[in-house]
């Protein structure tokens, strides 16, 4: 799978088969080499986390996507799923309050100077 917008419609989607809560997705193709999409979601505890990080490698790795990285398993609180040009970060709710990644990467200014805004 070689194009960005075919794995953020997979993630999405299998985010919200599988009961991810609050699932936010942010485009940064205007404004970062860092990748095209950050999908930030919830799940309801560490394990649910761990859960959603782990199915969404398996279905990724099944159309194809290889070389997944993923950090923070062992603990679940925030997992980081590293597709290359999608990133995914998975939070127990509380943990996904405080960090609020949403708000830093969504006050980025985009080329064209205006702010970016997430795609529910």
């Amino acid at each position: 799978m070689q194009d960005p917008d075919t794995a953020k419609t997979l993630i999405e989607k299998s985010l919200d088969a599988d009961k991810a809560i609050d699932i936010t997705t942010i485009s940064l193709k205007e404004t970062s080499a860092l990748a095209d999409y950050i999908i930030v979601a919830s799940g309801s505890s560490s394990r649910h986390v761990a859960a959603l990080a782990e199915k969404l490698r398996k279905k990724l790795e099944k159309v194809g996507l290889k070389n997944i990285r993923i950090e923070g398993l062992p603990q679940a609180d925030w997992v980081v799923l590293d597709a290359g040009d999608v990133i995914v970060h998975i939070f127990r709710p509380e943990v996904r309050a405080f960090y609020n990644i949403e708000k830093m990467w969504m006050a980025f200014p985009s080329v064209d100077g205006a702010s970016q805004h997430a795609q529910v």
